[in-house]
C-alpha cells in the first residue's frame, strides 16, 4: 500500500502492485496483518472519479474477485464473503481487503485496494483474531505461487469491475448475497460507538448492512462484524 501511494502512472491505470514480502502489513483500522510465508499480498492503484460512496463498493468487487480467484482451487461452496471486506475458507479468514482513497471535494481521483490472501499455511498465534486465519494450503496441501494467482485474481477483478460499470451496484450487490456469511441468521455489528446485534438481512443499494434487531431495522454504514 505503502509503493501504491507513491505510484506515480508511468505505467497507466488500473496497475497492480505485488510484494514479494512485506514487514509492515496492515489491516482495517491500522491493524496489524501478519503476511506469512507464501501469503499473497497485493495492490491495485485505480483511478475511479467518482464519489467516495462509489468508491467504496470497490470492496465489495475487490470481495466478488477473490471469492471467484479462490474458487478455481477449491470448491466454491467451501468460500463465503463476510462483510464488509473478508473472504471465508471453511469458516476461517482466507483474505481481506483494504481500501484507501483520496481526492479532493466529493470526488475520488485515486483509490487503492490492498489484497492479502493465505496462500500458504495458516499464520500461527495471531493475537486477538476475531475469525482463526487459515491457508489455502491448509486444503490443497499445496501452495499456488503467488504470481499465479495475481494472474487469476486481476481477470476475476477485471470481469466484475466491467460488471459494475456496465450494469451498476446491483448486480455485484446481488452475486455478493448469494455468497455472503451468515445471512438471514444472527450476528453482532461492532461499530465505534454501539454494538448492535441481529438477524443479517443483507445489503441495502450502496452496501450498508442491514440488521433486524429488537429495536428495528438498523443500516449501519461501517462495523466488525462477529458470529
Amino acid at each position: 500500500m505503502d509503493l501504491a501511494r507513491s505510484y506515480d502512472g508511468a505505467k497507466g491505470y488500473p496497475h497492480w502492485i505485488m510484494a514479494r514480502s512485506q514487514t509492515q502489513a496492515r489491516g482495517r483500522h491500522g491493524r496489524s496483518w501478519l503476511s506469512s510465508e507464501g501469503a499473497f499480498a497485493a495492490s491495485l492503484v485505480m483511478q475511479p472519479n467518482c464519489s467516495f460512496a462509489i468508491a467504496a463498493q470497490r470492496s465489495f468487487v475487490a470481495s466478488c474477485a477473490l471469492r471467484r480467484a479462490l474458487s478455481t482451487y477449491v470448491d466454491a461452496s467451501s468460500l463465503a464473503q463476510k462483510w464488509p471486506n473478508d473472504v471465508l475458507l471453511n469458516g476461517g479468514k482466507v483474505a481481506g481487503i483494504l481500501l484507501e482513497s483520496s481526492g479532493s471535494g466529493f470526488s475520488v481521483d485515486r483509490l487503492t485496494i490492498g489484497i492479502g490472501v493465505n496462500l500458504g499455511h495458516a499464520p500461527a498465534d495471531v493475537p486477538d483474531a476475531s475469525f482463526a486465519p487459515v491457508g489455502l494450503a491448509d486444503v490443497i496441501h499445496q501452495t499456488v505461487p503467488a504470481e499465479a494467482f495475481l494472474e487469476v485474481l486481476a481477470a476475476e477483478f477485471a470481469d466484475v469491475e466491467h460488471k459494475l460499470s456496465t450494469a451498476g451496484f446491483g448486480g455485484i450487490r446481488a452475486e455478493w448475497t448469494d455468497h455472503a456469511a451468515r445471512l438471514g441468521e444472527v450476528i453482532t455489528a461492532r461499530t465505534s460507538k454501539e454494538v448492535h446485534t441481529g438477524s443479517f438481512e443483507g445489503l441495502d443499494e450502496t452496501g450498508n448492512l442491514i440488521l433486524l434487531t429488537p429495536g428495528g431495522k438498523r443500516v449501519i454504514p461501517a462495523a466488525d462484524v462477529y458470529f
